[in-house]
């Protein structure tokens, strides 16, 4: 044999050797093995995050359970408040509106009072005759020598004019009360009036009867009271200061200051089970005099 065929044969021998055919597959079943553990990790650590997902998603829904009933409660608590800001905004608006009516009732009032003051002012105002406006109260000042006779208590004809006058300009005025007042001087008197008080008491009832039973004012709109001496406007020490002490003052306000200044007092028979009846206090009809 030659060395060729030496060579050629040792070769076929080695591709035939059967060692070399077990280290191949041993070689091949390491591969496939590694390849195994690898998917068997994948697969252990899918399962891994499908359990912890699972038990991610079951919290979830046991905690959204138990918000359920709290998430009702709030939405009924929402709701409550959204139908009391309703409310509320119904309430504020009324009071808007009953604000806004009540500014124009004073501004009417105002513009009324104002009315009246400028009418009174332009038929009666003179040197004899004075008016003012203090926190809603006007009063008409009226010399006692326009209205009576020294020491007398019965009407002038100049008095009577006047109180013809302020009639006929209250007329239009129904809702006002009217307050007749009469004041002297500190001088005392020596006629048929045993003081200063009956005589003052005495002249704001004749104008008082004057204005309901001539003049045609209803009586109930009216009171009269006498001060006498005790509340003078000027000094008595002069006969300037005498002369305009000696007055008839015609208050004339609403009702609710003439309710401030004399409440009436209301009685009931429950024996008849007849209506209240309303007894003016005696400082609205009856002289402040004692």
């Amino acid at each position: 044999m030659t060395v060729a065929g030496l060579i050629r044969s040792a070769q076929m021998s080695e591709g035939e050797n059967p060692f070399s055919d077990e280290l191949n597959k041993a070689k091949r079943g390491d591969d496939n093995s590694k390849t195994g553990w690898i998917a068997a990790g994948v697969l252990a650590a899918l399962l891994i995050g499908v359990s912890l997902f699972l038990a991610s998603t079951l919290a979830k829904a046991r905690r959204l359970e138990t918000l359920g009933p709290k998430l009702n409660d709030a939405n009924a608590s929402l709701t409550n408040a959204l139908a009391e800001i309703q409310q509320d905004k119904g309430r504020i608006a009324a009071l808007q509106k009953q604000v806004a009516d009540l500014e124009k009732e004073r501004d009417a009032a105002g513009q009324k009072a104002k009315g009246l003051e400028d009418e009174m002012r332009s038929a009666l105002e003179s040197k004899d005759v004075t008016i003012s406006s203090l926190q809603g109260k006007l009063t008409v000042n009226i010399l006692d020598r326009v209205m009576f006779d020294s020491g007398e208590a019965i009407l002038k004809p100049d008095g009577e004019a006047v109180m013809r006058k302020i009639a006929g300009i209250l007329a239009g005025h129904p809702e006002l009360k009217i307050q007749v007042i009469g004041h002297t001087d500190d001088v005392p008197i020596h006629t048929r009036f045993p003081s200063n008080w009956e005589l003052s008491t005495a002249r704001a009832l004749a104008a008082v009867h004057f204005l309901t039973e001539r003049a045609g004012v209803d009586p109930r709109r009216v009171g009269a009271a006498g001060y006498g001496e005790y509340r003078p406007i000027a000094e008595n020490s002069t006969a300037e200061g005498r002369a305009r002490n000696r007055r008839i003052a015609i208050a004339i306000l609403p009702d609710e200051l003439a309710a401030a200044d004399a409440t009436p007092v209301v009685r009931s028979d429950a024996s008849t089970n007849s209506q209240p009846k309303v007894q003016p206090t005696p400082e609205a009809v009856e002289p402040a005099a004692k």
